[in-house]
């Protein structure tokens, strides 16, 4: 049987491929599924602290994939290549 851990990882592995092939987007997806693979893997073992720490980072990468849509993103990146 393979475990959370395992599926994890190889989603993890396939996010960073989609990374460096520049889909930012699907890559993101990618790592959210890893990232729920991860927090069933932690409530199982009872580890609710890590769950906690596990759906925090979840919130923030949900945050950072609104923010690529609405195209809020591009326009801070714009003004930081600007201050470059």
């Amino acid at each position: 049987m393979v475990s959370f851990a395992v599926i994890g990882g190889l989603l993890l592995n396939i996010g960073a491929f989609l990374t460096y092939k520049g889909k930012i987007y699907e890559s993101v997806i990618i790592f959210l599924l890893a990232d729920l693979c991860w927090v069933i893997m932690a409530y199982e073992r009872d580890d609710y602290l890590g769950v906690f720490f596990i759906l925090v980072g979840v919130t923030f990468g949900l945050l950072a994939f609104v923010k690529m849509q609405t195209g809020k993103m591009r326009k801070s990146l714009n003004r930081e290549k600007d201050d470059i």
